[in-house]
């Protein structure tokens, strides 16, 4: 079992950044791939960024390609989500993920979830 905590969101102005992090317990962690999902108000929560469970593999969505950087530190049981030059359409609930070794891309993929951090984009 993997429990899932994330810190890091809150306010930020438009071409700001922020970094998101999510600590896991659980001595399983480096046999789970890690996702980073976002939830808008009124849109379904989509996938962000992933990271296979050796940290060899990585996949964004088309609009964080070049912003967003996802890494994790098997050592620490962390996965960080490095979100820069921020826009207002950002601004979302994201979520960590977990689920066993390979990258998945839907949010029926993931077997445990955080409670989700807030990030908010001003313009």
């Amino acid at each position: 079992q993997v429990q899932l905590v994330e810190s890091g969101g809150g306010l930020v102005q438009a071409g700001g950044s922020l970094r998101l992090s999510c600590a896991a317990s659980g001595r399983t962690f480096s046999s789970y791939a890690m996702a980073w999902f976002r939830q808008a108000p009124g849109k379904e929560r989509q996938l962000v960024a992933a990271i296979s469970w050796t940290g060899s593999s990585t996949t964004y969505a088309d609009s964080v390609k070049g912003r967003f950087a996802i890494s994790r530190d098997n050592m620490k049981n962390t996965v960080s989500l490095q979100m820069n030059s921020l826009k207002p359409e950002d601004t979302a609930v994201y979520f960590c993920a977990a689920r066993p070794w390979d990258i998945g891309r839907t949010v029926t993929d993931y077997d445990h979830w955080g409670q989700g951090t807030q990030v908010t984009v001003s313009s």
